[in-house]
């Protein structure tokens, strides 16, 4: 499959035309005179360089990766079938629909983009944190820059002891039932060659005690609606965890929220200051 570097520069054109920096939770400006978005706001968002960006716009860019086009047709905010055009415009195979997927559709990220003052992530099926927001990373972490199997929080649970130390301890037993659960309840859906057989796989090699609960069988197991987070600079946190779903793509939205006047509403407050700046 051969790359259309013309019909992929007009696409990716019309696309930034066709959004406003509201859609993408970005500022307008008073001195905006751009219909669309800037290239170098679609570069921001993809994570890449502006002149990168620009010359795939102008036609004469490098052969892109398809790397570089997923985080393009998620910078633009594309559904999965423009995800799929673009990669096609772009010499690429699509990459698998549904839950093996990353793509996050464009309904889920504008949502997303109107929580910055909130702790929030797009998590997968497996756990795998898509997206956070700045919030979202000062409590539990910038989990997703991870890759490989570490990007589910079940596999970081048994093979990373440090990942314990965010939540309370006397839920630690429930929480490795409820992982060790729910990897097997995707493992009965996605089959025995799937991503989470490969990881009940590895942690059947590298814990006892995945091993053991595994062997009691147990389904059914559902997150608790109250979170108990052990902050390394605020301490205790109780939050309330409401989650949106993709059932298309198999991914959760999760915002945490606490009740007014406690003692966590000021602790989330007060969290905002170690949040990450973002750039754009």
């Amino acid at each position: 499959m051969a790359i259309d570097r013309e019909a992929l520069a007009g696409f990716l054109r019309l696309r930034r035309d066709s959004l406003q920096p509201e859609d993408v939770g970005l500022h307008r400006g008073q001195r905006r005179r751009t219909e669309g978005l800037r290239r170098e706001e679609v570069a921001a968002l993809s994570h890449m360089s502006a002149d990168y960006y620009a010359r795939l716009e102008r036609g004469d860019g490098p052969l892109p990766s398809e790397q570089m086009i997923a985080a393009i047709a998620q910078g633009l905010h594309l559904t999965i079938d423009e995800r799929d055009h673009l990669f096609r415009l772009a010499g690429h195979e699509p990459p698998p629909r549904g839950a093996a997927g990353d793509h996050i559709g464009p309904g889920m990220l504008r949502i997303f983009d109107r929580l910055g003052d909130t702790p929030a992530e797009i998590v997968s099926e497996l756990g795998e944190t898509l997206r956070q927001t700045p919030l979202g990373i000062a409590l539990t972490g910038d989990t997703a820059s991870l890759r490989g199997p570490e990007r589910s929080i079940g596999y970081r649970w048994f093979s990373d002891p440090r990942t314990r130390e965010l939540y309370a301890e006397d839920e630690h037993d429930y929480l490795s039932r409820l992982w060790v659960s729910g990897l097997r309840e995707v493992i009965a859906r996605r089959g025995p060659r799937s991503r989470a057989a490969a990881i009940a796989d590895d942690l059947h090699a590298q814990s006892a005690e995945f091993r053991e609960i595994w062997e009691t069988h147990e389904v059914g197991l559902r997150p608790h609606e109250t979170k108990r987070f052990v902050h390394p600079d605020l301490g205790a946190l109780e939050l309330t965890c409401q989650s949106l779903l993709d059932p298309e793509q198999s991914q959760a939205l999760l915002v945490y929220t606490a009740i007014p006047g406690s003692e966590s509403h000021e602790k989330l407050r007060m969290l905002s200051a170690l949040a990450p700046r973002v750039a754009v």
